[in-house]
Order: C-alpha cells, then structure tokens, then sequence
C-alpha cells in the first residue's frame, strides 16, 4: 500500500486515495455513518449494537459535538461500501470541553432526561443518558504539555492496512502546525490492540485508571505560548 504524506488540513482539503479508501474531511452529510462506526466499535473496539436501545447514544458523546465544534479537525475514511473510520480531535481540550457543555449538551438534557433511581439497575442507554447529565472530566497531567486531544475508530474491514497510522500521521500533523505542543487521549484500558497501535506511535501514559488508560503524545515543534488546560472524555 502507498504511504500518505502527512499533510495539513485546509477548508479545501483534497481528498486522499489509499488503494481503495478515502480519507477526506467530514461533512454533514456523514454524520450518520460516523455515528454507526462509533457504535460498531464502542464496545473495547468490538461492537456495541446489543448493548444500546439508542443506536445514537455513544456518538452523541464521541462523534457529533466534533463534527459541529472542531470541523477542522474530523477527517472520515470511506471505501466503496461508505464510512468505515473516522479521526476526530479539539486543539484546545478546554475551549472544546467549554462548548460541548454550553452549545452540545443542553438538547441531549432536553430530550433524554436524567434516568435517576437505582444505577445498578440502569441500562448502558441511560448510563450513557446519565453522563449527558453529569459528564465525566478528567485532566490528565502535566496538562499544560498536552493541550490537544483526539480519538480514532476504524471498522474491522479498514484494520490491519496501515491505514489507522496514515489517520493519525495526518491530524498529528495538523495540531502540530496549528501550535499544539502535545496531544493525549483516553481509551479502555481492555483494548490490548489499540495500546499497541498508540505504543507504536510514540504515546506513553499518563495516568490509568481500572477502565481507562490516558496516554499523551509530545509533539516537536509545536508550542504558541498559550496556556491550555485539557479535558477529555474517558472513552467507553
């Protein structure tokens, strides 16, 4: 397979032919895709469809409010069956996270009420209903070196081509020129694959918790003198 040259985004972003994918920036019209990748892939990577009466509930926390609050920054990959990955990040972890509560989350709250009673008995639906109530924040330190955040999926028919790598080279590269001097993420802490994926990278941990592991990635040359102060999403 051909090596993708790291390239930057831009509002007319070329899009970029891998064998038989496509990786091109996000619009409108692949939300619903997207949204049923994160679904395929919510559960340690492994499909979630049994687990949610919602089939939307998981994107509303790990697709939408990046489609809508970092457009820049939500590149999809696509064969000739549709969207089969996705590549999603915020440069500034703390202005996303300010938006995510105040423009992204009130109509969740509005439509799927705080589930209340007994959380043992909840389902994963309102758990997910749940955290749109009281979302989960962690700041994985030292915050300051790691400002950016980003998550990627990709459905099992686009694993195991590289083409995970050729996703991340790319918004590396994009956070890099836009100034970021460091980059983290969340993810289960029961997805062997993915570690080594991130391992290979360059990504070294940062905190663990039982469920998740936060690894961050420094990256060189990047850096504005602003002050950032991260805070990202435990992935489910």
């Amino acid at each position: 397979m051909p090596r993708l040259r790291a390239h930057h985004f831009s509002p007319d972003m070329t899009p970029l032919h891998i064998g038989e994918f496509t990786l091109r920036r996000a619009e409108r019209r692949d939300a619903d895709a997207a949204y049923q990748v994160c679904l395929a892939t919510g559960d340690g990577g492994r499909g979630a469809e049994h687990l949610y009466a919602d089939p939307k509930a998981l994107g509303h926390i790990y697709v939408g409010p990046y489609l809508k609050l970092e457009p820049e920054l939500a590149l999809v990959l696509e064969d000739a069956e549709g969207v089969c990955g996705y590549a999603l990040g915020a440069i500034n972890s703390q202005r996303f996270h300010a938006a995510y509560l105040e423009a992204w989350l009130p109509e969740l709250r509005r439509r799927h009420p705080d589930p209340g009673g007994d959380p043992s008995r909840w389902s994963a639906t309102e758990r997910v209903y749940h955290e749109y109530h009281h979302p989960e924040i962690f700041r994985p330190e030292p915050a300051a070196e790691y400002p950016s955040h980003l998550h990627i999926d990709l459905l099992a028919r686009a694993q195991g081509r590289g083409l995970g790598v050729e996703m991340m080279q790319v918004m590396l590269r994009a956070l890099r020129e836009q100034g970021s001097p460091g980059v983290h993420l969340g993810m289960n802490a029961g997805n062997a694959r993915a570690l080594k994926f991130y391992q290979r990278l360059g990504f070294r941990e940062l905190h663990r918790t039982a469920d998740v592991f936060y690894l961050g990635l420094r990256l060189e040359g990047g850096g504005n003198g602003q002050d950032y102060n991260p805070v990202i999403h435990p992935k489910l």
